[in-house]
């Protein structure tokens, strides 16, 4: 037996229980989670059990939480604004069949942020899903609720049901919204695509979280060459899910049928040119300051690369007209099943 300790060796050693301690420590507040979400809702039941069964009134929920933060010095969530959320949360999921296995899932936090600005339970499933698949914090949750992301994402405009392969049908939807909020953006109202361009590199972490999940940055006016003609996507994302390269064309004025077909070609010599042996067939993301959705729908109809059609805003104004776009009750349903895969 040596003593010399080999350092590479060491360092994947170190690694390998490193990884051990966050999976234990992360499985742990799961746990711990999963019963302080049963907690709250148990509570919440015996408040409106007990106000039922005493003809009780609004005061024992301050009388409660006076005597419960005596109790327990220190500890929070026992204040009367988090018990009528408890009361809240109870009523509001107690006949649900769905979504009490769902709420375990995240923090207490984000449930009742969900809780109190959603009211539609398909909307709550959505915002639900997607913070459990990618991480939201708090602040990130808020911006999607009010940015509308559950409509953007579930009227968006692409042809990806018949150009891309039905094994990836999971997370394609989640790949394009209809719209995007750039309200992180410092621009006129009236700007050029290269202003567009450069604030969006300049913010580029706020753009990818608009963007959604799984989005990584290669590149902006990324040169492809053709024999003597050069030609530049204005920018250039990779798509660690659907495993591909995703092009973004940048347009500050309505969407014409043009676009589509130089997305086309975009696509095209990126999957020749580009793309790696291992990774699938490129995606485009055409993002317009508008558009008329009869001719997306036919621009993109006879289309044979993948390309979704989205509009812009710099401004958190959503015109009340996209609603009528959304899927009906059970198409919605439907479409919500693609957040339960994992990567």
């Amino acid at each position: 037996m040596t003593n010399i300790i080999d350092k590479n060796d060491y360092k994947l050693f170190l690694s390998e229980i490193k990884d051990k301690i966050y999976k234990s420590q992360y499985e742990a507040l799961k746990v711990v989670n999963k019963e302080l979400i049963k907690l709250y809702s148990d509570i919440g039941k015996s408040i409106i059990e007990k106000q039922k069964k005493y003809n009780w009134g609004k005061s024992v929920v301050e009388t409660l939480a006076k005597d419960l933060q005596q109790e327990f010095p220190g500890i929070k969530g026992f204040s009367s604004r988090n018990l009528w959320r408890m009361r809240t949360f109870y009523l509001e999921y107690k006949d649900n069949e769905k979504l009490p296995s769902l709420v375990a899932e995240i923090g207490w936090t984000h449930n009742y942020i969900i809780l109190e600005k959603c009211k539609d339970d398909l909307q709550r499933e959505f915002y639900i899903k997607m913070t459990k698949k990618f991480g939201w914090t708090k602040d990130t949750l808020i911006h999607q609720i009010e940015g509308q992301s559950y409509e953007k994402y579930l009227s968006s405009q692409t042809n990806f049901d018949k150009n891309l392969p039905e094994k990836y049908k999971n997370h394609r939807n989640l790949a394009v919204k209809d719209e995007y909020l750039f309200d992180f953006l410092d621009l006129p109202e009236e700007h050029y695509e290269r202003e567009l361009e450069q604030a969006l590199i300049k913010n580029i972490r706020k753009f990818l979280i608009e963007m959604g999940g799984y989005f990584t940055f290669i590149g902006n006016q990324y040169r492809i060459e053709l024999e003597d003609d050069e030609f530049y996507i204005d920018l250039l994302l990779y798509h660690r899910a659907l495993n591909c390269l995703v092009a973004i064309e940048l347009k500050t004025e309505k969407f014409k049928p043009e676009y589509a077909g130089k997305m086309q070609f975009y696509l095209s010599v990126l999957n020749d040119k580009v793309r790696l042996e291992h990774e699938n067939p490129s995606i485009g993301i055409i993002v317009c300051k508008s558009k008329n959705r009869t001719v997306v729908e036919y621009s993109l109809k006879d289309t044979t690369q993948p390309i979704g059609v989205s509009t812009y805003k710099t401004s958190k104004t959503l015109p009340d007209k996209m609603k009528k776009y959304l899927p009906s009750p059970e198409e919605l349903a439907e479409k919500l099943n693609i957040f339960d895969l994992e990567i």
